[in-house]
């Protein structure tokens, strides 16, 4: 964004100037339809509380609000407020979010409440700009948290919104590119209205969540429809402009289901990469391609799995489980897990990053939610709703 050589004006990348773009109709017509038509009774609404406003942000990143209900009120009976989240081992926050997907969100959540307390004293500041510092908080996520904590005008721009603005103002070009984004920041800040910024901010998000959707959307009960140029060009279906996607590549693993009477072993992964920082099971070498059928010496898949089970105990029997896979953003993943059954149990050295861990318990263990469907399926045990992840 520039500045206007003669006024001092904002301007995007093709020179729009802001003051050129500021339309107060826009603001009054969504205020009116929020306290009208609005979302009013959902769990985070209706509070000044920074902290239940920012977790709802963070759960709802990229995540439907049904799906986040649930877990929203399960992870405040736990983690009541800023300070028990944050003094909180790791483990138990991911696995109050274990199911939810997305797991990099909660490891910022965790690391975002510790910023705050030893910060700023445990109060979220008001400033957007200090809040977008915040592990976990983008640009949109702090304008959220400040204008429905503390009524700070400040624009927003999620998917929803972005298709609202796309829609209406007949904005071409795949919404995620850097320079079209840029005009939609641009015109995001110019419609900012003076007052009553709770009501505009909700109602934004209202519209694309519940009549601007991407498909089907309920263009014959959106307060915008009298100006909206993709309604009036017949593009509606067509904008947003999708990202071309590639295809996307798949991978294999094999995972190794490795117990001992009523107790299954599992490994905690890395942080980084998928599945960080949760538990999960073994996975042979970490190799691409685990299928000994797809091996060229069957032999030596035999031998990673001893190698892998050996300080453990000895191996009494092993059996292919059938296979399932996982989609995740960048790729598929083929998964092969292993039954193998311990013959001798042995006290394992310098092996601390893995668990014995009851079958019974597995319902509330922080699991990848393919990796606990995978063993609550397998023991018939008893466990928390799933969402993809």
């Amino acid at each position: 964004m520039v500045k206007h050589p003669k006024t001092g004006a904002a301007a995007g990348a093709d020179g729009q100037r802001i003051d050129d773009l500021i339309d107060p109709d826009f603001s009054a017509g969504v205020i009116e339809w929020q306290k009208k038509h609005g979302r009013h009774l959902l769990p985070w609404q209706n509070t000044r509380d920074a902290y239940r406003i920012w977790l709802s942000e963070i759960m709802l990143q990229q995540t439907q609000v049904a799906a986040v209900i649930p877990y929203y009120g399960r992870f405040l009976i736990r983690f009541p407020d800023l300070f028990s989240l944050a003094a909180a081992p790791a483990d138990a926050v991911m696995s109050h979010w274990s199911g939810l997907g997305y797991y990099s969100r909660a490891r910022n959540l965790h690391r975002c409440a510790q910023r705050v307390v030893a910060e700023y004293g445990g109060v979220f500041p008001a400033d957007p700009a200090l809040l977008a510092e915040l592990p976990g908080i983008g640009r949109s996520t702090a304008a959220a948290i400040a204008a429905f904590s503390h009524g700070v005008r400040a624009a927003i721009l999620d998917a929803n919104v972005k298709r609202v603005l796309v829609r209406v103002f007949g904005i071409d070009g795949y919404p995620g590119a850097k320079p079209v984004e840029d005009v939609l920041w641009l015109r995001a800040q110019a419609l900012l209205p003076d007052s009553e910024i709770e009501a505009y901010t909700q109602g934004l998000m209202d519209l694309g969540a519940t009549l601007c959707t991407r498909s089907k959307p309920a263009c014959d009960r959106c307060p915008l429809l009298p100006r909206c140029a993709a309604h009036a060009s017949d593009r509606v279906e067509l904008l947003p402009m999708r990202k071309p996607k590639p295809a996307l590549p798949h991978k294999q693993t094999a995972l190794l289901v490795i117990t001992d009477a009523d107790q299954v072993l599992l490994q905690q992964r890395p942080d980084s990469g998928i599945w960080g920082g949760l538990l999960s099971l073994p996975e042979v070498d970490g190799q691409t391609a685990l299928d000994p059928a797809q091996l060229p010496d069957p032999l030596q898949f035999a031998q990673s799995v001893a190698r892998i089970v050996a300080p453990f105990g000895s191996i009494g029997t092993c059996e292919q489980l059938p296979s399932f896979s996982h989609g995740f953003t960048h790729f598929k993943l083929q998964v092969t897990p292993y039954r193998v059954r311990l013959a001798r149990r042995l006290t394992p050295v310098g092996q601390d990053s893995h668990v014995w861990y009851a079958q019974s318990q597995l319902g509330g263990a922080p699991l990848p939610a393919p990796v606990k469907k995978l063993l609550l399926g397998l023991f018939e045990v008893a466990g928390t709703p799933l969402q993809s992840g």
